[in-house]
């Protein structure tokens, strides 16, 4: 019985009365929902035709100006018509946003999602399968283990495992979870997930690629090793991580008496695209005992590629693979995927819990997807992939990458060979990193104007284009993941680039302007490659 202080207090005759029907507020099958379900589905398609005419990548409104338009009260006492609060939506929030499909928001690993993709959202959203247990995703379930196999048939050449996860970030974490657990139960006898971190656990090292993504060093401190357990190696001139500069690194950790536990292997850089020598890392991580991981996040899909799957050789020997398909497979955010060579490394994960996975399920027959992940509700990300991979295929998804690829092959060609433009190095996938940089200017006078560049051209709505540093001077980057993207457009956005270099250069510079934030993490060891 409940204390008398949350007793409801006893009903009147007068409020017993029956309450107002909700079958309008839900797609049941009931007739007022499935109308206003088409209505409210019908509204949102006409916006969204409407943004995606918008002429420009971004209408160019500062952070206080987007505060000032959506000042309000969120949480109004009482609701209006759907229609109204759409078109509102559209109004303050829509019309402000960036437009991922233009051919000119080139600044970030931020792609176009396929139209298959997003009638699938629809279908995901409206269906709400929830990965964590059989009877709350039956299809989802199987759909899901499928996808999962085929995935491990692709890098593995082999039967594997894995799980859906939000990204590179969850994958990354998982990939450290395991590398930390696995070191611990075969050369400790130490159950981490049982008694925590074991004895000389500070002594525990992970070794990467100084341009390796920043969550390998957020997965280590959430992990408990601790961000200095990172150990970042420098990459060789084409900015790729080798053999001989990782063995180095652990001759000289074990001199100090520090215990390497794990290597990361990048397959595509944020910034670079810059692919590590991963039959040379396999070949370490295999003699020392190392857990290799590969993040593959970024080039995980020239896989599908039958002229630069080779780019990727000795992924198949990694223990784990991160894998995002927000990228070059052109998922709404968000859709990514961990896989494991071995699926018994799951088995650390295991716990059972009487509401959702009680004993002797699996033993049974029912899938147990809730096993192998460290998330509990999970959406069914797996089908957009599902109907995107049916509904294109493999070639013509290779198609998409490899234009990509060629455009920045091509956009690089360009930057060569104008005098006012300077080339950071060869794109390794399809990010082109330079800057503007004619003869005359200092180097703080270069990089005060390319942010004023990068600035600019994001406040007059004219591009999306990102900037990062790189041996510690500041360059621009295009990110060409949208197939839509021509030549065309890039010649056309160097001219503009180079004139508002040089309006900038007549000025003089002045103090720094306020721009976006580099892409890497504040302190990173990425920073001053």
């Amino acid at each position: 019985m409940q204390p008398p202080e949350l007793q409801a207090p006893l009903q009147t005759q007068e409020s017993r009365c029956p309450q107002p029907p909700f079958e309008h507020l839900f797609l049941s099958g009931a007739e007022a929902g499935t109308a206003a379900y088409r209505q409210a589905v019908s509204t949102a398609t006409d916006i969204l035709v409407r943004f995606a005419l918008q002429p420009q990548p971004y209408r160019g409104a500062s952070p206080q100006e987007l505060a000032a338009v959506l000042a309000g009260d969120p949480c109004p006492e009482a609701g209006l018509p759907t229609r109204e609060v759409l078109e509102r939506v559209e109004e303050l929030v829509v019309q402000h946003s960036v437009k991922v499909t233009h051919p000119d928001c080139i600044a970030h690993l931020h792609c176009p999602p396929l139209i298959p993709a997003l009638a699938a959202e629809m279908v995901v959203s409206a269906t709400n399968q929830s990965l964590d247990s059989w009877d709350q995703s039956p299809a989802a379930t199987i759909v899901e283990q499928q996808i999962v196999q085929w995935l491990c048939r692709l890098y593995f050449a082999q039967a594997g495992d894995g799980t859906f996860t939000s990204g590179g970030t969850q994958s990354n974490f998982m990939g450290l979870l395991l590398a930390r657990d696995h070191y611990a139960l075969t050369h400790l006898d130490w159950n981490c997930e049982e008694r925590g971190l074991p004895p000389g656990a500070e002594r525990l090292r992970i070794l990467c690629s100084q341009a390796a993504h920043f969550t390998v060093q957020k997965s280590a401190g959430l992990l408990g090793l601790g961000r200095a357990s990172v150990v970042p190696v420098g990459p060789d001139s084409d900015y790729r991580l080798r053999g001989v500069a990782v063995e180095r690194a652990i001759a000289d950790l074990r001199r100090d008496g520090l215990s390497p536990i794990a290597l990361v292997a990048t397959a595509g850089t944020t910034d670079l695209g810059s692919i590590d020598a991963m039959a040379e890392l396999a070949i370490v991580a295999r003699t020392h005992g190392l857990w290799l991981h590969a993040d593959a996040a970024v080039g995980g899909a020239l896989a599908l590629s039958e002229h630069h799957r080779g780019l990727l050789a000795g992924i198949e020997a990694a223990d784990s693979i991160t894998v995002d398909f927000h990228k070059l497979f052109y998922q709404p955010i968000s859709c990514g995927a961990f896989l494991v060579r071995n699926r018994r490394a799951f088995e650390v994960l295991r716990l059972h819990a009487d509401c959702l996975n009680p004993e002797g399920t699996e033993e049974a027959g029912i899938p147990d997807l809730v096993i192998k992940s460290v998330l509990t509700t999970r959406r069914f990300d797996a089908l957009k992939l599902y109907i995107c991979l049916q509904a294109l295929g493999r070639r013509e998804f290779a198609r998409l990458v490899e234009s990509t690829m060629e455009l920045a092959r091509a956009t690089a060609t360009i930057i060569e060979h104008d005098p006012e433009l300077e080339l950071a190095c060869y794109p390794a996938i399809n990010a082109v990193v330079f800057r503007y940089a004619p003869e005359g200017l200092s180097a703080f006078e270069l990089d005060s104007i390319n942010k004023t560049v990068q600035a600019t051209l994001l406040r007059r709505g004219r591009a999306v284009v990102a900037r990062t540093r790189l041996k510690d001077r500041v360059q621009l980057k295009f990110t060409l993941l949208n197939p839509l993207t021509t030549v065309d457009h890039i010649r056309g956005l160097l001219q503009e680039i180079k004139a508002i270099g040089r309006a900038e250069a007549a000025r003089g510079v002045a103090a720094d302007p306020a721009s976006t934030v580099s892409c890497l993490a504040p302190n990173s060891p990425m920073l001053n490659l």
